[in-house]
């Protein structure tokens, strides 16, 4: 359907029919009833701000209902009746070609082939949401479709505040999800807030409109398998993962980006996942290339794939705790393993424990959501037993940042050291830290608004040709990083990574970066590109992101719990010519864990863009590689000099290195 006049109007000027749920699209499970009495008027009180006062009694019956059914108001009836996805650029109603853009990108978020539960708007993660409620999505298409240039839409965890004054310099909109006190950031402070519709999880692109579909992880991954492989299995770096096996989970929030992300390195992937949704979607779509609901047939499938060294993945619909411990008492090595599940929200049904079918869990999570904690627990320790298990034996395991390790520690499994730190590392303390983000090597995004396919191939080959003409000329300590991405971005038209908006990704240190974007922004400015994109990046980055158990997890000079790096990067992009930016509390590891800092910037082939691109993307890549050179990391410390030599206005504080023996000595001095 169209966007006519009527879809940018806001709140509507008269009361909409009640919608019955869509039971085509995917549903998120029913959140906890959080709320007593007093708890539940006051929700209700705060969903009815929004709208006039004849519409209150029979909205407020409503409401009670979904937050008795849901444990949240998601203003159903509310919902567009238009399709939800990117639309060209062209089709947007405003005064602003870069409010236009943040629309586009708004809807690509809650495109039912890209959002997890589209029509609670959520994206990814489980919990994952762009908006509380659908009044605040409409109100928010009402905002962008009428400011202009000089005006800054505030959004409060999904609440469009209203347009302020501000500049043509300043960012369009600026967007903070779940930005609470510290000593009420628990959990269960976290589900109270949102039952009572004042904060949301954002998640790290849900909230901040800068997710683009399964791609981005699925290429992070793909950088990860191979260089783990390269690591533990001795892989030269010039060839595939023939013969290699990949065990992990999760088909669901994150669209089973590992099981194509270790198809395009070449390895065979055993992926788990317990919901026949998902699994039976990424099998029809393509992403996953076999499904089987026995182990005894999937694994003499496997023991082919391996001796044929096939790249190819292979689902098991069922709990990974089975297939892990079915491994183990079959005695097959496996050279790789990971678990992907939504364990940043164990008790919401981000993870399904062990002996109880994908309904079942359900079930006892709304009946009994005590009974389904200690079943979660008592799960995880079975997992852990069986990882330890695998790993005695040579698998090497890592923990992809989904709070696995802990929650796993949390409930009591063996998966902890004397000292507090963890048998098994993140998979960014112990590969893309060191290997990527000390050197400044990032998710660099960008998406072209006319969403034309040949514009998308056009940018493709504009970044290939730079990375080529890098990879000659930089020093071979990233070379291997400037070949792995020219490789990805040959594969990734090959094995159809786009879903939703014409976008791309690929790591690109600042360097690469900047002259991606110069040279897109030269192409529009020629007409070679018709239309305006979009640049941004995952918040899991070099810079965006305090995480002490991901994305800082290998910083050890005692600030891994610190989050100046991500706030100064939010503030820092917010002056330097963002479009857009955002903070959010949150992300892949859990509420209370993380702070994300993040940013979208709209390039038009102006001279203006080619500024805020030089100035905005250098500050984004090396605020972040400056906090890692100051923690001592080897690589930041190099990648910073370097920068430094290419820019004289830069000046970044280095450390002096401590020779070992001077503290070893004084310590047993002490003694």
């Amino acid at each position: 359907m169209v966007l006519d006049a009527n879809s940018f109007k806001g709140i509507p000027e008269k009361l909409p029919p009640r919608k019955e749920l869509d039971e085509s699209v995917p549903h998120a499970p029913p959140r906890p009833q959080v709320l007593d009495e007093k708890g539940k008027k006051l929700a209700i009180e705060n969903a009815l701000r929004y709208f006039p006062e004849e519409w209150h009694k029979t909205l407020a019956n409503e409401f009670l209902d979904e937050l008795n059914k849901y444990g949240h108001i998601y203003m159903h009836r509310f919902r567009p009746d238009y399709e939800m996805y990117a639309r060209p650029i062209s089709e947007y109603r405003s005064k602003s070609i870069s409010a236009a853009a943040i629309m586009l990108m708004i809807q690509n978020n809650l495109d039912p082939n890209i959002a997890q539960f589209p029509h609670e708007l959520i994206t990814y993660g489980a919990n994952g949401s762009v908006f509380q409620n659908w009044a605040q999505y409409l109100l928010t298409f009402k905002y962008l479709s009428e400011m202009e240039d000089d005006q800054t839409l505030v959004i409060y965890s999904g609440h469009p505040l209203g347009l302020f004054p501000s500049g043509p310099e300043s960012p369009m909109v600026v967007v903070t999800n779940g930005m609470v006190v510290p000593n009420y950031s628990s959990q269960s402070d976290y589900e109270t807030m949102n039952a009572l519709g004042v904060s949301q999880f954002g998640q790290m692109t849900a909230g901040s409109y800068m997710y683009i579909g399964p791609q981005g992880i699925v290429h992070g991954t793909t950088i990860t398998i191979l260089n783990a492989a390269r690591k533990y299995l001795k892989k030269p770096t010039d060839e595939g993962l023939g013969g290699v096996l990949y065990v992990t989970s999760g088909l669901g929030g994150m669209s089973g980006a590992q099981a194509k992300a270790a198809v395009i390195a070449g390895a065979v992937c055993i992926i788990a996942e317990i919901d026949p949704t998902p699994a039976k979607k990424r099998h029809s779509q393509g992403w996953l290339t076999e499904l089987y609901d026995d182990l005894g047939e999937l694994m003499e499938r496997a023991d082919i794939a391996i001796s044929n060294e096939e790249a190819v993945s292979l689902g098991y619909l069922g709990n990974i705790v089975e297939l892990l411990e079915h491994l183990v008492d079959r005695g097959t090595h496996v050279d790789l393993a990971s678990d992907q599940t939504s364990l940043h929200n164990p008790w919401l049904g981000g993870y399904m424990p062990v002996g109880l079918t994908f309904q079942e869990g359900n079930e006892l999570l709304r009946t009994d959501p005590e009974e389904f904690r200690a079943s979660v627990k008592s799960s995880l320790i079975r997992h852990v037993d069986a990882v330890n298990a695998l790993s005695s034996r040579g698998t090497y395991f890592w923990d992809y940042g989904n709070a696995f390790l802990l929650e796993s520690s949390r409930a009591g499994a063996d998966v902890s050291n004397v000292d507090g730190t963890f048998h098994y590392p993140s998979y960014v303390e112990d590969i893309m830290g060191p290997m990527c983000f000390d050197y400044g090597f990032g998710p660099f995004r960008w998406i072209c608004t006319s969403g034309f396919e040949e514009d998308l191939e056009k940018t493709d080959d504009i970044a290939k040709k730079v990375l080529e003409d890098l990879s000659k000329e930089c020093p071979e300590e990233i070379r291997t990083q400037y070949k792995d991405n020219i490789r990805w971005i040959t594969e990734a038209k090959k094995h159809g990574m786009v879903v939703g908006s014409k976008a791309r990704i690929l790591y690109a240190d600042e360097v690469g970066r900047r002259k991606i974007a110069q040279e897109f922004n030269k192409a529009i400015s020629q007409g070679y590109i018709g239309s305006p994109i979009v640049l941004g990046r995952d918040h899991h980055d070099v810079s965006g992101t305090d995480s002490p158990y991901r994305e800082t997890a290998n910083i050890y000079d005692g600030s891994m719990f610190t989050a100046d790096m991500s706030v100064q990067n939010f503030v820092g992009d917010s002056f330097r010519g963002a479009t857009w930016v955002s903070l959010h509390n949150g992300g892949g590891v859990g509420w209370g864990e993380v702070i994300n800092g993040g940013f979208g910037l709209v390039i038009d082939g102006s001279v203006k863009s080619s500024r805020n691109i030089d100035s905005m993307i250098s500050w984004d890549v090396n605020n972040g590689i400056a906090r890692r050179s100051w923690a001592r990391n080897p690589a930041a410390r190099f990648a910073i000099s370097r920068a430094m030599d290419a820019d004289s206005k830069l000046q970044v504080t280095m450390p002096n290195l401590v020779d070992a023996s001077i503290l070893r000595d004084l310590l047993s001095g002490s003694r």
